[in-house]
């Protein structure tokens, strides 16, 4: 802060400056010159006034120009505060950071001889010198610039033309390879797709011959509907009349006896499935406790009713096991017995009874093919045994019938056709459905008797479309409410069951994929190619110029039908109409 005494100063030194402005400015820039002590008149009171000496220091350096302004009615320009005080000093460091030494360059003169001293010596009077060594050195022809430089074209254009026929036979040598590779990849592409369909053949075949599930005897059924129909229109085609009915007939009677034979293989396909079942669901019931931890490791832990259940299933296998030493089959009977005797009822008495007549027959030396039926029943109680929740604690979650029927009035619905309550879980409910309708024992045994279909392919191509589409991870949903069903429709009504680019029309090499790939699939999002068409389909960054636009026209007419179809399906019609607006959004 400042003073009065400062302030006045500074008034009048202001008063100073503004007198000298009133002066002539040829005579301020000729006559004046500031000296370098000043007195300064300050009025401290009304009447009184005080001389101050002021001292001018003159600046040594170049004052910058730090900003300012400058007042529009006087002129006066006014700096900042920064150019009115001194440079701020570095601190010294102690050390010379340059001088005089470091920017001077000295330049010294040294005299060197060389180590071998030369002379010339000439033939000259008194002295003679051999020339037998000497060379004759002729001048040449002179060289023109423009020679020079042709000479340097010609042997730049060999150069060229070396190195080109270098390049183009490497070229040429990697494209050949390139080739052979291909070719060689191409034939056992080949290969390898003949082979899997001679597997595929031989497996169908196998599966034929030796059908053991449900889908086996639809193959079965199937091809049994295809050899009838055939069968038909070669007796339409070539026969009228009377020999026309003889021969349907003869034709039916041959159906008859395939369908016969079928339903022996099928009793006997149930008795093998039935054992696997029942060892199935015990090893279900013996799984140990799981659960996934936060480091995504899977954590197992055994408690009581699994330890329970695995006891049981060992010695469920131990009795029903045949052609084992009579010593093993008393131990296996004693250990059932000790079992069983654990829990007193009369189905427990009934297996210990059964158990000390084995026995006692064993101990006679009666055969084991008249113990057959003893050992079945023994098997079968056993069974029921284990399926009793008291006993077995894990059945009890596994059961489809739970042991409180109470549960059962909510979750029960009436068959019409085979005229059976049910559980709902053995009714399969369409998307387009809104009741239940036959159950699915129902079902398959119409299937058998009139339509005789067979949904592995369909099957096939489904799991392979939900295994793609699970890939892309976008939340993809509509593709997981598409059933077995109407993925056929679509297959057989809209797509002509071949591929929409070759015509491709066998059913294990064809593929559903996206039609744009940015979008989630859809029945009118999708295309029906082979493998290999997919793969290059996919690979496409713009379909409108990929393709051509009647081919596209045509895709896009196959979309609306499936469009048309599935927007009697309510879920699928607002997933539709979501999608149109998602569409309409991008």
């Amino acid at each position: 802060m400042w003073g009065r005494d400062e302030l006045n100063e500074a008034i009048q030194t202001e008063k100073l400056c503004l007198d000298l402005e009133l002066l002539p400015v040829k005579a301020a820039r000729q006559d004046y010159r500031m000296p370098d002590v000043i007195t300064v008149r300050v009025q401290t009171d009304s009447d009184s006034f005080h001389d101050v000496a002021v001292k001018i220091e003159r600046p040594t350096f170049h004052k910058p120009f730090l900003g300012g302004f400058k007042n529009r009615v006087t002129g006066v320009e006014f700096h900042n505060a920064g150019s009115q005080t001194l440079p701020k000093k570095r601190p010294e460091k102690g050390t010379t950071l340059f001088c005089r030494e470091t920017q001077t360059v000295f330049q010294r003169n040294k005299y060197q001889r060389t180590t071998n001293p030369t002379s010339t010596q000439m033939t000259k009077r008194g002295l003679y010198v051999s020339n037998m060594t000497d060379k004759v050195i002729y001048p040449g022809k002179y060289l023109t610039a423009e020679e020079y430089h042709k000479r340097r074209l010609e042997a730049v254009i060999v150069l060229q033309k070396y190195f080109r026929r270098w390049y183009a036979r490497n070229l040429v040598q990697n494209l050949r390879e390139k080739k052979i590779l291909r070719l060689r990849w191409e034939a056992q592409r080949e290969l390898q797709k003949k082979k899997e369909k001679e597997d595929r053949l031989r497996m169908e075949q196998e599966r034929k011959l030796n059908p053991k599930t449900r889908e086996d005897f639809d193959l079965l059924y199937h091809a049994l509907e295809s050899w009838r129909q055939e069968e038909v229109e070669r007796i339409n085609r070539t026969l009228t009349g009377a020999e026309r009915k003889a021969a349907l007939c003869g034709l039916l009677e041959e159906e008859t006896q395939l369908i016969a034979s079928i339903g022996r293989h099928k009793l006997n396909a149930d008795k093998e499935n039935e054992q696997k079942a029942v060892l199935h669901f015990l090893d279900k019931c013996a799984q140990p406790k799981r659960w996934k931890a936060c480091d995504g490791k899977i954590t197992e832990m055994d408690t009581q009713g699994t330890l329970r259940a695995r006891e049981l299933l060992e010695i469920y296998r131990s009795v029903s096991m045949n052609g084992i030493p009579k010593d093993e089959r008393t131990d296996v009977l004693l250990v059932l017995r000790g079992t069983v005797k654990e829990h007193e009822c009369k189905l427990t008495q009934e297996i210990v009874e059964l158990i000390d007549r084995e026995l006692d027959l064993m101990s006679r030396e009666v055969k084991e093919c008249n113990l057959e039926g003893l050992r079945k029943r023994i098997c079968t109680l056993f069974l029921q045994y284990i399926k009793t929740p008291e006993y077995n604690p894990e059945v009890a979650r596994i059961l489809k019938v739970p042991p409180d029927p109470l549960k059962l009035y909510k979750n029960v619905h009436f068959c019409r056709s085979c005229e059976n309550y049910l559980p709902a879980t053995e009714f399969p409910i369409p998307a387009n459905s809104h009741t239940l309708g036959r159950c699915q024992w129902c079902c398959k045994l119409d299937n058998e008797a009139r339509r005789r279909e067979s949904f592995l392919k369909y099957r096939l191509i489904l799991e392979n479309l939900r295994k793609s589409e699970a890939d892309y991870q976008d939340d993809a949903r509509i593709v997981f409410l598409v059933q077995l069903q109407h993925l056929q429709y679509m297959i057989e009504n809209i797509w002509g069951c071949q591929s929409a680019l070759s015509a491709c029309n066998d059913l294990y090499d064809l593929v559903m994929v996206r039609w744009d790939k940015q979008q989630e699939w859809s029945p009118w999002n999708t295309i029906f190619l082979t493998k290999d068409e997919a793969d290059a389909h996919l690979k496409l960054h713009n379909i409108e110029e990929a393709y051509k636009a009647s081919f596209i026209h045509e895709v896009k007419h196959k979309h609306m039908q499936a469009k048309k179809y599935f927007t009697q399906i309510p879920v699928m019609a607002s997933l539709f109409h979501r999608s149109d607006k998602q569409a309409n959004a991008s």
